[in-house]
């Protein structure tokens, strides 16, 4: 096709168009627009709500690992506290033991 054919066919192209009623196009446009907000707004609340949520996660995280922590706290008390127990427990049986051996010994 040369210069002059194409020209002519965007020419008749345009005048198809012009003839073209677009109050249906415009309105098909109009309520994509409208999608489009709504899909933004939705989209805007999603983040919003995934935001929320991860704050609070973060925050439970946060809480979880304070709970941890006391209750490791917790467990090195108990931990100290039964090996001074046992400390006593074996001072004793080393103390009966002596007094078994003197009576024996006798």
């Amino acid at each position: 096709m040369n210069f002059t054919t194409k020209i002519a066919a965007l020419a008749a192209l345009a005048v198809m168009a012009g003839c073209t009623d677009l109050k249906p196009l415009q309105a098909q446009v109009d309520d994509l627009k409208s999608q489009v907000g709504k899909l933004s707004s939705d989209g805007a609340a999603n983040k919003a709500a995934a935001d929320a949520s991860s704050k609070s996660a973060a925050a439970a995280a946060a809480a979880a690992s304070q709970s941890a922590a006391a209750a490791q706290n917790t467990a090195n008390q108990a931990l100290a506290a039964a090996k001074a127990a046992q400390s006593g427990v074996d001072a004793l049986n080393e103390k009966i033991d002596r007094m078994f051996k003197r009576s024996v010994s006798k």
